[in-house]
């Protein structure tokens, strides 16, 4: 019953109809995530997009100023000197033939792939248990690249990958309910500016139709397009 309490109240703060700033729906968002645990705020794209259309994918990494607050495990396809530059950049999972037989068994014990160049071959019969999770290693996202070291400090610094999923829906968190409302304006800007970059070149009408802005548990917020869109330009 508490938990059903805690959701009624947090909606009876919200007003379907409003259109907020981005601002706004943060303090909102915050004040919302009442739950036992550091809620994550998350922000939701709507976009215009036909994601089964090959040039329509959108997809990208950002690196959020204020970081993910979440500890990040990242696993390495390397070999040789690669493999040291990992270790020494932080990477916690590098022995590649471990890797391949947990992923198998879908152990997946990581939360984001790192791979050189040289290595994808191996990944070939791995791809249908990363892909689907948002987990295979791609060259637009720069977890496929000869600075393995660069690409695991990034992970660990807070740079997070986006996609546009088969609704054409990009969800990503900007950050913890605990982290102050600059720390995660200046992630939603960020992300925000990500996500307009990888706007597909060939997109006839509206890129983007919505974006909301929730806490893990709490209720979602519509911003005003028009007023962020024009702070993203």
């Amino acid at each position: 019953m508490a938990h059903n309490k805690r959701i009624t109240k947090a909606n009876a703060t919200v007003d379907r109809n409003k259109l907020y700033d981005a601002a706004q729906a943060i303090k909102l968002a915050k004040a919302n995530a009442t739950a036992k645990f550091d809620e994550t705020i998350e922000v939701a794209f709507n976009l215009g997009i036909d994601p089964k259309q090959s040039d329509q994918n959108v997809r990208g990494v950002v690196a959020l100023p204020a970081g993910t607050g979440k500890t990040i495990k990242v696993a390495v396809f390397a070999k040789g000197a690669k493999i040291d530059e990992a270790k020494a950049a932080g990477a916690d999972i590098t022995d590649v033939e471990q890797l391949k037989a947990d992923i198998l068994a879908n152990k997946l014990n990581f939360d984001r792939v790192i791979a050189t160049p040289d290595m994808m071959g191996e990944l070939g019969q791995l791809a249908k248990i990363l892909g689907p999770r948002g987990l295979m290693p791609n060259p637009k996202t720069g977890t496929v690249t000869p600075d393995v070291a660069g690409a695991v400090k990034a992970a660990k610094a807070g740079s997070i990958e986006f996609r546009a999923e088969k609704a054409g829906i990009v969800h990503a968190g900007i950050g913890k309910a605990s982290f102050t409302e600059e720390k995660l304006m200046s992630n939603f800007k960020a992300l925000l500016g990500a996500v307009m970059k990888a706007k597909p070149n060939g997109l006839k009408g509206n890129y983007v139709n919505k974006i909301t802005v929730s806490s893990t548990m709490g209720p979602g917020m519509k911003l005003d397009l028009a007023a962020t869109l024009s702070d993203a330009a």
